[in-house]
């Protein structure tokens, strides 16, 4: 994957683009936790150039949903949207309500080019409104 985009391959970006597929929507805590597993004395500042760069280079895509840390995640180039737990911040993958990207049409596109909706869906998770009614 790195060398089909031209990038240098690293043990920091191998472990943190692997670490980035194990763990879907994790924080950069979670990352640098997972990728110190495998090269224990990596520093924040490796693992947070590895997300930069395999960020740029569109290997791993950064969301931030209102009120949350950025997150990771490897699901890439398909515009899919995203639903968040507001009890617990779980966050799972939506996928396109339309499937052609944007997947949404403006009602008014101001002139832009338009190349990507991002929607994020909000609700209770079936684990927490199970804590709910119990």
């Amino acid at each position: 994957m790195l060398r089909r985009t031209a990038l240098r391959v690293t043990r920091p970006r191998v472990a943190v683009l692997a670490a980035v597929h194990a763990h879907p929507h994790a924080d950069t805590d979670s990352i640098i936790g997972a990728v110190r597993r495998e090269i224990p004395k990596v520093s924040h500042q490796a693992v947070y150039d590895s997300l930069h760069t395999l960020t740029a280079a569109g290997l791993v895509r950064r969301i931030q949903p209102s009120g949350s840390v950025a997150r990771y995640e490897a699901r890439v180039g398909d515009n899919h949207h995203h639903v968040v737990c507001r009890s617990c911040g779980a966050i799972a993958d939506v996928d396109c309500a339309v499937g052609e990207v944007p997947c949404l049409t403006a009602s008014d596109g101001h002139g832009f080019s338009i190349d990507e909706a991002e929607v994020v869906y909000w609700g209770v998770c079936p684990g927490c409104s199970a804590d709910d009614s119990s």
